[in-house]
């Protein structure tokens, strides 16, 4: 016979199961190598020497040195931890005894012998040097480490936002200046001392940012103007120019200029060459904008020519619940065109008819030239104070830097990025590689207008969330606070399918059989022109079929409220054709279902620009009554969960409650006499709620007259019949009398009632509390 839990087990079986379904796709890395230290931890820096293929890692009271070529190698080890005295006076300031230690998140090559190092060291900045021959700490002559203050090159925080670069052996830094993380400053860190100038206190400099990364973007020294070599900043701050109640964050590129100095009276140890604008990423049709940067990653199109640099950055909105990554590139020229515009105006007062200040001579926030140095400003301290106070005044400029989203997901949350270029490609075609919160890579293919996903694998353990990518030698480094992979970038041989093969071309990859079975293989010498059909996935048998999805079927009934999803990975415009024939122009569709509503829905988008037509994504056929009440489809990033109604889940819950009330009541008949003949308890004993009688404090004995209780019949668990009256407004009676009389008065009305139903056998066993509970 079948049990309770049995019934329930079933129920639920048969509901939920056929309604929750879910699939991946990608692949997984083959050659890859996972290294897990599991006694240390908080990985967060990354620096790699490429000349011994050594990597550095910053982690909590430790620094590690790694050999890439082989991660089963013993990693050497500096240990770099806090005093018990300085943790104690840490916690009594407040903060956890899990913050209170050192988290190395400063590691860059001063030289070629040495690093400069850096850590929270308990809320406490404190800088080192590192010795790369002996890897070791430099100390005092009486054998103590040296250190010097990290204030302003370290955060205090082991999570803060912070940005730092390496020029020439200086530091410059982007990071919080304070303990409690209220002032920030873009600093020269190290070098001169007189040298060390840093941005003003000024909400119109910097207001709340967050930093997310820095460049050093050198000129060309033959270049005729002389150009002075410069900084990039890339931040996230709120906005002044929008007078809106609620604080609005915008996306910001800073610059400097390396050989700046300050001024002389006016920004007196200030950047006087301080710039900065706002990134736009923007998807123009739909009108969509990211406008909070969370990593960018710096690289030259063209190897050697800092013309060509390009910046990819990795975009949210802090508008949408939803997790949504964007991807958006901007290069350095566009940026330079930017800072040569013109100023924005921020208005102090309500006179909006004021003209603009004229801007004066020499351009505020340039760099010294040749042509400058010509005209006797040889360095910034020679500049006129009206030029100083009017880059005082307006460090932010007029124009943005706009640039349209490549790679667009929703419910997906990008955490670091990188880029590699195609073998063959003249610098439109890119590889992005993309980390993810929740421990996955993902591998997407830009070429031109288009964009397809390679590969998305799960790399990391209990879901780590990526945290550094590097790029090195055909293979990627991949960092989570806990753990480091090594696997291949280049390699062909890990698209396991020939669609996969077919979109990876650029890269020399070719479909052929190999060992008796096909595989996706690299081309020896690349791929010649014209040895590849013009549409390379015929060669998989399977032509247009990306443009030819399978019709999913999905049962639905009446008032159910349906969400069609439409994977797009490129920011153009997709819509979607009803039964009716009626268009919608959007990525997702919701429906509402009703008699009318049901049919095919198919969605098309648009791949190689206007000229090309449209692709079919996604089709779905609506058909009424579902044995599961039907479903709702929700992309979520890389998967697609199918899953039923709730009315499923209470329909389940409701069956499996009615089965255990039976079960209960069932197993309640069957109880000894005994228990039968305790239903009437003395006034010390409480009533347990699943024995309760008429004499229970939760009905009131005045209102179980007439067989009923609070208006409802009182009936028997046999078959429904009415008690007799005099039996149940026996019950007033009890009040007063003994509890052993009143029992045995009560119990011999009650059987003798009883007695007149022929059906109900050996009425002395069967207790009055079953009969009570039953009917309640």
């Amino acid at each position: 016979m079948k049990t309770a839990v049995d019934w329930v087990a079933e129920v639920y079986l048969f509901c939920f199961i056929p309604c929750y379904w879910t699939a991946s796709i990608g692949g997984t890395y083959g050659n890859a190598n996972l290294q897990q230290f599991y006694n240390l931890s908080n990985f967060s820096t990354f620096l790699l020497d490429p000349s011994t293929a050594t990597l550095y890692l910053g982690a909590r009271d430790a620094i590690l040195a790694i050999d890439t070529n082989d991660l089963t190698k013993r990693a050497k080890q500096i240990v770099w931890d806090v005093p018990k005295s300085k943790q104690d006076a840490c916690v009594a300031k407040g903060k956890t005894e899990g913050d209170c230690h050192n988290y190395i998140r400063l590691l860059e090559f001063m030289n070629s012998s040495s690093i400069y190092a850096c850590g929270t060291y308990a809320y406490y900045p404190q800088c080192v040097t590192i010795d790369v021959k002996s890897f070791s700490l430099k100390r005092t002559p009486n054998g103590e480490v040296e250190m010097e203050t990290g204030k302003g090159k370290c955060p205090f925080e082991p999570s803060q936002h912070y940005a730092a670069v390496m020029a020439d052996g200086v530091l410059y830094t982007a990071a919080t200046s304070n303990f409690l993380g209220t002032l920030f400053d873009i600093s020269r860190a190290t070098g001169n001392e007189g040298e060390r100038i840093r941005t003003e206190q000024s909400i119109n400099w910097l207001n709340d940012p967050e930093f997310v990364s820095s460049a050093f973007i050198k000129e060309d020294p033959n270049n005729p103007i002389g150009e002075d070599d410069k900084i990039y900043f890339f931040f996230t701050e709120v906005a002044r120019e929008y007078d809106l109640y609620t604080k609005v964050k915008v996306s910001r590129v800073a610059r400097v200029c390396k050989g700046d100095v300050g001024g002389m009276k006016t920004l007196q140890k200030r950047w006087t060459t301080f710039l900065k604008a706002q990134l736009v990423c923007e998807d123009r049709i739909s009108g969509q904008r990211y406008n909070i940067l969370t990593d960018v990653y710096t690289t030259d199109v063209r190897e050697g020519d800092p013309s060509s640099t390009h910046f990819y950055g990795i975009f949210t909105s802090q508008w949408e619940r939803e997790p949504l990554s964007a991807v958006c590139a901007y290069s350095l020229e566009d940026i330079k065109k930017v800072m040569a515009g013109p100023f924005k105006e921020l208005k102090k007062n309500c006179e909006n008819w004021n003209n603009p200040e004229p801007i004066p001579s020499p351009r505020p926030g340039q760099c010294i030239t040749k042509a400058l140095k010509g005209e006797g400003f040889e360095s910034s301290l020679k500049l006129p104070d009206k030029v100083l106070t009017y880059v005082r005044d307006h460090p932010l400029m007029e124009n943005s830097v706009m640039a349209a989203p490549l790679l667009v997901r929703r419910g997906v949350t990008y955490t670091k990025i990188a880029v590699s270029h195609a073998s063959d490609s003249q610098g439109g075609d890119v590889v992005l590689h993309l980390g993810t919160d929740r421990g996955q890579l993902h591998r997407v293919l830009v070429e031109g207008q288009n964009t397809s996903i390679l590969l998305e694998s799960p790399i990391f353990p209990f879901q780590e969330p990526v945290n550094n990518i590097l790029l090195y030698k055909g293979r990627a480094l991949v960092g989570s606070p806990q753990s480091l992979m090594s696997l291949p970038v280049d390699g062909c041989e890990q698209y396991s399918s020939c669609e996969t093969c077919a979109l990876v071309r650029r890269l020399g990859c070719m479909w052929r059989t190999k060992a008796g079975a096909p595989a996706c293989v690299k081309a020896l010498g690349g791929i010649p022109q014209g040895a590849e059909p013009e549409d390379p996935l015929g060669r998989c048998g399977v032509g247009e079929a990306r443009c030819h999805p399978t019709v999913k079927d999905f049962r639905v009934m009446t008032g159910m409220h349906v969400v069609l999803s439409c994977e797009q990975l490129s920011p153009r415009s997709c819509y979607w054709v009803h039964p009716d024939g009626r268009h919608t122009w959007q990525r997702h569709l919701e429906v509402m279902v009703s008699s009318d509503s049901v049919g095919i829905y198919t969605c098309f988008c648009e791949e190689g620009g206007r000229e090309q037509p449209p692709c079919r994504k996604a089709e779905y056929q609506l058909a009424m009554d579902a044995p599961c009440m039907g479903v709702v489809e929700a992309l979520t990033g890389t998967r697609h969960v199918v899953a039923g109604y709730p009315v499923c889940f209470f329909a389940g819950a409701f069956l499996g409650c009615l089965l255990y009330i039976m079960c209960v009541g069932h197993r309640t008949t069957h109880m000894p006499e005994k228990n039968g003949r305790d239903f009437l308890q003395s006034s010390d004993t409480p009533l347990s709620p699943s024995s309760a009688s008429l004499l229970s404090e939760g009905v009131p004995l005045t209102e179980k007259r007439n067989g009923t209780l609070n208006g409802h019949s009182v009936y028997g668990n046999s078959g429904g019949h009415k008690l007799p009256e005099s039996a149940v407004n026996r019950a007033v009676e009890v009040d007063g009398k003994e509890p052993e009389e009143t029992a045995e008065q009560l119990e011999e009305e009650m059987t003798s009632g009883m007695d007149e139903f022929g059906e109900l056998k050996n009425p002395k066993a069967a207790p009055l509390a079953p009969f009570e509970e039953s009917s309640i």
